[in-house]
């Protein structure tokens, strides 16, 4: 028998980034050598760039995730750009007593990948020093603010000052780990008294941000300054030249955590666990210790344009999706659409999209939704290669994910599905490979929760138009159908019929409304109508259709009846009023007269020579009484 898999959940935002999307397929590899299933949390965060846009619901679903139900959580609060909720976050899952390890920030109480930035730091200054024989070393930080940017701006002086040099260098400027300083950056740098022969920043989007403007004002590099940068990211790869830069080893920080995990669930002693990550210097043709192959580079520039190719493929194929999920309008179509469209973020083996319910089990894009109870309904469920549990009834928070039958290591990515002020629920996709999803599924997650919000506002239309219908069609008095709907429920079950039928129509008339109305006024008149409704409402339990036609005469139409119905109904209805004015202490009783006609018709027929008759039986029924009054 196979192990049991442990299960780690990784807490995360922008994992479809260049940096963080090789992070997963390093802890996916990892993950596959150790037997152990990952659960990445995955958060989008702030949208856009101009401007940003951010919901406040994305992380509702913390709310619903049972933490006891995971071996280890791995918390990567470097990438959250929401203020506040790294921390939130972090509190939430220290109030688990599950085993934490931190992987990108130091954070008290818990295991932490300790990357040794200082190493790497200072094996790029001392190469500088060491091999180009620079003395003119600048340095661009990243904002000061940031734990990363003081430890690497210290080891920059400190190296500074061992090698008998000022530990500013050339010059040490705050930049903001992003590309947006980089003309800034060039500016000072140029304005310096002394040219700086190399500029070491503090990683590598920077670097290519000043590389970028140094080359704009025609600085050639490394001819005239040589650039480095530090993380070993995939752009700086790419880039002309591409980036001396200190990598932090990911399989290395992959390896290591979930080994500590596993370790732990496993109860082994983890006192001499090495958390330790030594980067490593990558040499590139930024420095000019590597000369520029410009047969790779061409075959580089070849690649990149296929992969542009595939951007504008995948975006044609985004734009259509989008048209097609606009013309959804119910979540079954909604499962069809995303099935047959859903191949521009790659190839997965399942998508499972999981909905709030109440405690009426309304989904949350049902209009009369109220609240969230912890358990979620699968509305979308796509099992291509019949991996998992059939979809069930119902899930809770102690499993999100449905329960895979195969035995093979499953990489999830969760991530909210929410609408403005709306949070329908969550998404589970399993990706076939060990990559990430790429930037279009997050597309296509948005556009869902706006035909999720589509379906709902659609649904409270069409519920409000019906009861406009309803209103229009209901006796405000009684309750009943009025002459409107009356007619409209009778003619739509007569031409419904598919062979003739026996039906029975009845005409009901109230004994003494005049005299109750002139001696006790109309609002007690208006009681008497209301009680004999109530009291025809109560017979009409085998299928009939009764309406307040006005005043105080009613209609019934009953189909597919029998003279033994009609005597039930008219016994009932004579007892009715019998135990209503044997128990009431009203100062007057109520009366009804009633005629009947009983025919066999087909759906062709017309009504009205059945209610004629009825009427005017019910007229001579009345006239025979003794004692009538009107």
């Amino acid at each position: 028998m196979c192990r049991k898999r442990k299960k780690i959940a990784i807490f995360g935002c922008s994992f479809t980034s260049r940096y963080r999307k090789d992070l997963c397929r390093t802890f996916n590899i990892a993950a596959e050598e150790m037997n152990v299933d990952l659960y990445y949390f995955n958060s989008r965060g702030k949208i856009g760039y101009k401007n940003r846009l951010y919901n406040n619901f994305e992380y509702e679903i913390l709310d619903y995730i049972d933490l006891s139900a995971f071996d280890g959580i791995v918390f990567d609060g470097e990438g959250y750009d929401v203020e506040g909720i790294a921390d939130k976050i972090f509190r939430k899952l220290c109030s688990s007593n599950i085993p934490i390890v931190s992987i990108s920030s130091q954070a008290e109480g818990v295991y932490n990948i300790d990357f040794q930035d200082t190493n790497g730091i200072r094996m790029i200054i001392e190469h500088f020093i060491n091999v180009h024989h620079f003395t003119k070393i600048g340095f661009m930080s990243g904002y000061l603010t940031h734990p990363d940017a003081q430890v690497r701006l210290k080891e920059f002086q400190s190296v500074m000052r061992e090698h008998g040099m000022p530990e500013d260098g050339a010059g040490v400027f705050e930049g903001d780990f992003w590309f947006n300083k980089g003309n800034d950056a060039a500016d000072y740098f140029l304005s310096l008294p002394e040219r700086p022969e190399a500029i070491v920043c503090a990683n590598d989007y920077m670097a290519l941000a000043l590389s970028k403007a140094l080359k704009m004002r025609g600085i050639k590099i490394p001819k005239d300054i040589a650039i480095s940068g530090f993380d070993g990211t995939v752009e700086g790869k790419d880039y002309l030249p591409n980036l001396t830069s200190a990598t932090r080893e990911r399989r290395d920080i992959a390896r290591k955590t979930l080994k500590l995990l596993v370790d732990l669930s496993d109860g082994k002693n983890v006192d001499n666990i090495d958390l330790h990550i030594r980067p490593k210097i990558v040499l590139g043709q930024s420095c000019g210790c590597i000369p520029i192959n410009y047969e790779e580079e061409a075959e580089n520039i070849n690649l990149l344009y296929e992969q542009q190719q595939n951007i504008y493929f995948n975006m044609y194929d985004a734009e259509s999706s989008i048209l097609k999920l606009n013309m959804v309008d119910n979540v079954r179509n909604l499962e069809t659409t995303f099935s047959e469209n859903s191949d521009n973020f790659g190839e997965y083996n399942a998508f499972f999209l999981m909905m709030h319910i109440d405690k009426k089990r309304r989904p949350a894009y049902d209009s009369e939704y109220t609240s969230p109870t912890g358990s979620f309904l699968p509305a979308v469920w796509i099992d291509k290669n019949n991996d998992y549990v059939g979809s069930p009834r119902q899930m809770n928070c102690s499993s999100l994910v449905p329960e895979p039958n195969s035995d093979r290591s499953h990489f999830y990515y969760i991530m909210s599905v929410q609408c403005a002020d709306r949070a329908f629920g969550y998404t589970v996709i399993e990706m076939s490979g060990k990559d990430i999803f790429n930037d279009f599924f997050n597309v296509w997650l948005l556009n869902i929760a706006i035909t999720l919000e589509t379906i709902l506002k659609n649904d409270s239309i069409k519920k409000l138009i019906k009861k406009l219908e309803n209103l229009s069609k209901k006796d405000d008095l009684t309750g009943m159908l009025n002459r409107r709907g009356f007619d409209d429920f009778t003619r739509e079950a007569i031409s419904g019929l598919r062979e003739p039928k026996n039906v029975c129509t009845m005409v009901v008339d109230m004994d003494g409304l005049k005299r109750i109305n002139d001696e006790y006024g109309h609002y007690e008149g208006d009681r008497a109508i209301k009680t004999v409704a109530d009291i025809l409402i109560q017979c009409c339990d085998s299928g009939e259709i009764a309406g307040r036609m006005g005043g105080d005469e009613f209609y019934i139409l009953a189909i597919d009846y029998t003279e033994k119905l009609l005597n039930r109904f008219l016994e009932r209805l004579n007892g009715y009023v019998k135990e209503f004015n044997d128990k009431n202490d009203k100062p007057y009783r109520i009366g009804v007269s009633c005629g009947t006609c009983m025919e066999e018709i087909s759906s062709l027929s017309k009504l009205d020579e059945l209610l004629k008759i009825s009427d005017e039986r019910m007229y001579n029924q009345k006239l025979g009484k003794p004692g009538r009054r009107k």
